[in-house]
C-alpha cells in the first residue's frame, strides 16, 4: 500500500508491471527539478507520449503532465539526456520486491540501466552494461556498500522471498521467531499491511507464530497475491492509502490504472501552478504585502514548533537520554537500515517513539506525545535544545525584519528616466578576444592558430606577459602590462577559452612566462606548428584554475557587449550571465544569453541599441564546445 510516506516494494511492482505493458518505448526529455525530484517525458508506439515522474526516497508514476521544465537545465538531467535520450526503453524490472526498480536503456553504444531508488533518503543511479556505476545523484558510502561512480553497483543487504520456492519458503518460516504478520512484512519486504492481506487471503490467523503456519496455503496467497499485482489490478484509494488491488479501508475509490491512482494519491506541482495562474493578478504592492504576511504567519508557527519541541524533550528528557545512547552506540556497528528495521520490530518503549529515520543526518525524529522532534543521535540532549534554541531566535529576528518592512511600506517603483547612450567605437583589439581586467590592464586572446602567430609576432611587447593553458589547443593570451590578477582573472580566460572547455574539464593548469622565452625557433630535427610557441626557461604556474566565463552589456562609458572571466566582468557590466562547461552548443548558449539579457536590459532599450547588443556580438565571447549557462544578474 502506498502511504504519503511513500510506496511499498508490493506497489513498486505493480506500478513497472503497467509500464511494462506499454513496451517499446523510447527516452525523450529528461527533466530535474530540484534536489529529489525528476520527470521524463517518454514516447510510445502510435505517436503515445508519456510523462514520468520520481520523487526519489518516496514515489514514481507516470503522471498528466510534468511539472514547469526548468529555465536552466540542472547538471544531472543533462547528464541523462546525453546518455539516454532517444534509446529504446528495453526493460522495466524490479529487484526482488524491494523498492528498488529499473530502466534498461538501449543505444547504439550498448545498454545501460537507470535505477531508481525508493527508500530512506532515496537515490537514482546510472550504470553502464557491466553494472559499474557512472553517476549517481547522490554520493553515498554505506557500511555494506559504496554509491559512487566506478563501484560495482550493489543491492542493500538483506533479501526477499519473492525468489523463494516453496521448500525454502516454508524454512523461512520455520526458522522465525516472530508471529506469521511480523515475519512476512520483514522477511518478504511486504510491510505490515500487505502481510495482513495475505494471511486473509490464505484463511489463517495473523498472530499465530510462523513456524506453525501452513506454508504452503501461505506460499498459494503470497504468489497469487503478486501474480493478480502484475497482471489483474483494481486500484483503488482508500482511507489507508493507495492499493494496486482492493485492500484495508473504507471510502474507496477506483481507477482505471495503478499509475492514475498514484498520481491522484500523490498529486504533483502542475496542477497547483495550473491554479496559480487562474488566480485575479494582484497589483505589485498587494503581492509583497501578501509575502510580508503570509512570511510572518510562517515565522510564528515556526517560533511555535520549536519552543513546543523544547518543552516536549525537557517533559521525557530521560526518555530522550536513553534514546541518544543507544543509538549513538548502535549506529557505530550497524547500518542505518538496519537500525530501522530493528526499530520497527522492537516493542520496546524507546523503539516506540522513533517514527522516522533519517541516515544522511544520524537522526531520527520522535513522536513525544503527538509532538514531533528530531534528534541527531550523536550529539548530547542540551545540544540538540541548542539547535531548536537556535531556531527560535533565528526565526524571531527574522519576524521583526519583516514586522520594519511592513512598517515602512512599499518603495515605489522608480520609472528610470529614458538614458542617452554611446556606442563603443570599434578598436584593433576588438577582432581578437579581449577583456580589461578589474584593475584596468588589456588582455588579448586569440581565436584560432593565425591570430595566435599575429598576437606574438606583432603585438607582444617587452613588459607583456605571454599566458597558455597547459593543454594542447587554445587561446595564445597576451597582457599588455602588469596586472594584479594574473593568476586569476587572466588564468581563468587562459583556461576558458582552451580545448580544456572543449573537453568537459572544469579546471586547468595555466602557465605564463616573459617575451623573451618565447620563440618560433625549433630545435634541430623538431618542428613547430603553425599558432605554436617554444618556451624555453622556467615557466610560471597557477595551478587547477576553475574554467568559467561571464557574457555581460556594458553601458558606461560606452555601450558593448563583452565577455571573459566572471569578477572582471562582474565589475563592468549593468547586467551579465555565468557559463561553465556542460552540454549546448555555441549557437544554442549565444541565442538563450541573447534572451536573458533582452530580458534584463528591456524590450525598447535592446531594439534602440540593436547595432551593438546582438547575437553575434555575444557568440564572439561563448568559449568553444559545450556550454550551460548556470547563472544571471
Amino acid at each position: 500500500m502506498a502511504d504519503q510516506k511513500g510506496m511499498s516494494g508490493i506497489d513498486v511492482r505493480a506500478m513497472t508491471a503497467e509500464l511494462s505493458e506499454k513496451l517499446p518505448l523510447w527516452v525523450g526529455k529528461i527533466y530535474q527539478y530540484d534536489a529529489t525530484t525528476l520527470g521524463i517525458r517518454i514516447n510510445g508506439e502510435g505517436g503515445a507520449k508519456y510523462q514520468f515522474f520520481v520523487e526519489v526516497g518516496r514515489r514514481a508514476h507516470l503522471v498528466g503532465a510534468l511539472p514547469e521544465a526548468p529555465k536552466f537545465p540542472l547538471s544531472y538531467a543533462m547528464l541523462l539526456r546525453k546518455h539516454l535520450e532517444g534509446g529504446r526503453v528495453i526493460e522495466v524490472g524490479q529487484y526482488g520486491l524491494q523498492r528498488i526498480f529499473y530502466i534498461d536503456v538501449g543505444k547504439k553504444g550498448g545498454t545501460l540501466r537507470l535505477v531508481f531508488e525508493l527508500f530512506d533518503d532515496g537515490n537514482i543511479i546510472l550504470l553502464d552494461g557491466e553494472g559499474v556505476i557512472i553517476k549517481p545523484l547522490w554520493h553515498h558510502r554505506f557500511k555494506d556498500r559504496a554509491v559512487v561512480p566506478g563501484e560495482v553497483y550493489a543491492l542493500p543487504e538483506g533479501t526477499d522471498c519473492s525468489g523463494y520456492d516453496e521448500e525454502g519458503f516454508a524454512a523461512m518460516l520455520a526458522a522465525s521467531d516472530r508471529d506469521l504478520v511480523r515475519t512476512l512484512a520483514v522477511n518478504c519486504l511486504l510491510g505490515g499491511k500487505y502481510a495482513e492481506v495475505i494471511c486473509a487471503a490464505a484463511g489463517v490467523d495473523k498472530n499465530m507464530p510462523a513456524p506453525e503456519a501452513d506454508a504452503s496455503a501461505i506460499y498459494a496467497a503470497f504468489h497469487q497475491t503478486l501474480a493478480t499485482i502484475e497482471g489483474d489490478r483494481h486500484p483503488v484509494i482508500t482511507d489507508k492509502g493507495c492499493w494496486p488491488v482492493p485492500g484495508i479501508g473504507t471510502e474507496k475509490k477506483e481507477y482505471p490504472s495503478f499509475n492514475e491512482a498514484l498520481e491522484a494519491f500523490y498529486p504533483t506541482t502542475a496542477a497547483e501552478k495550473k491554479a496559480e495562474k487562474k488566480k485575479p493578478k494582484l497589483s505589485r504592492e498587494e503581492v509583497i504585502l501578501r509575502q510580508q504576511k503570509a512570511a510572518l504567519k510562517k515565522f510564528d508557527g515556526k517560533i511555535a514548533r520549536a519552543e513546543k519541541a523544547i518543552e516536549a524533550v525537557y517533559t521525557h528528557y530521560t526518555q530522550v537520554q536513553e534514546v541518544i545512547a543507544v543509538l549513538d552506540q548502535v549506529s557505530k556497528e550497524r547500518s542505518w537500515q538496519e537500525i530501522e528495521a530493528v526499530l520497527k520490530e522492537s516493542d520496546l518503549p524507546a523503539a516506540q517513539v522513533v517514527v522516522a529515520v533519517h541516515p544522511a543526518d544520524a537522526a531520527v525524529d520522535l513522536d513525544l506525545e503527538g509532538v514531533q522532534v528530531k534528534v541527531y543521535v550523536h550529539e548530547s540532549v542540551e545540544v540538540n535544545l541548542q539547535h531548536y534554541y537556535d531556531q527560535i531566535k533565528k526565526f524571531k529576528k527574522k519576524k521583526q525584519g519583516a514586522l520594519d518592512a511592513m512598517a515602512r511600506g512599499v518603495p515605489k517603483k522608480k520609472e528610470k528616466p529614458k538614458e542617452t547612450f554611446t556606442l563603443m567605437k570599434a578598436k584593433w583589439f576588438h577582432r581578437f578576444r579581449w577583456f580589461y581586467t578589474s584593475d584596468g590592464v588589456l588582455v588579448l586572446g586569440g581565436r584560432d592558430a593565425s591570430q595566435n602567430e599575429e598576437l606574438v609576432k606583432r603585438y607582444m611587447e617587452g613588459k607583456d606577459t605571454f599566458v597558455h593553458a597547459d593543454v594542447h589547443g587554445g587561446s595564445v593570451v597576451i597582457v599588455k602590462g602588469e596586472t594584479a590578477h594574473l593568476e586569476d582573472e587572466v588564468a581563468q580566460f587562459a583556461a576558458s577559452y582552451s580545448n580544456a572547455w572543449k573537453a568537459g574539464h572544469f579546471t586547468a593548469d595555466v602557465y605564463m612566462a616573459r617575451p623573451d622565452q618565447v620563440s618560433k625557433t625549433p630545435e634541430s630535427g623538431e618542428y613547430v606548428a603553425r599558432g605554436a610557441f617554444i618556451i624555453r626557461g622556467e615557466r610560471r604556474y597557477a595551478h587547477n584554475v576553475t574554467l568559467g566565463a561571464a557574457i555581460g552589456v556594458q553601458f558606461r562609458p560606452s555601450v558593448a557587449v563583452i565577455g571573459g572571466p566572471v569578477e572582471a566582468i562582474k565589475q563592468r557590466a549593468e547586467h551579465f550571465i555565468e557559463l561553465t562547461p556542460g552540454t549546448f552548443g555555441p549557437n544554442d548558449v549565444a541565442r538563450k544569453a541573447q534572451r536573458v539579457l533582452k530580458e534584463k536590459v528591456g524590450e525598447e532599450t535592446w531594439k534602440s541599441l540593436r547595432t551593438a547588443l546582438n547575437t553575434e556580438a555575444i557568440a564572439a565571447f561563448v568559449p568553444p564546445g559545450g556550454t550551460d549557462i548556470v547563472g544571471e544578474e
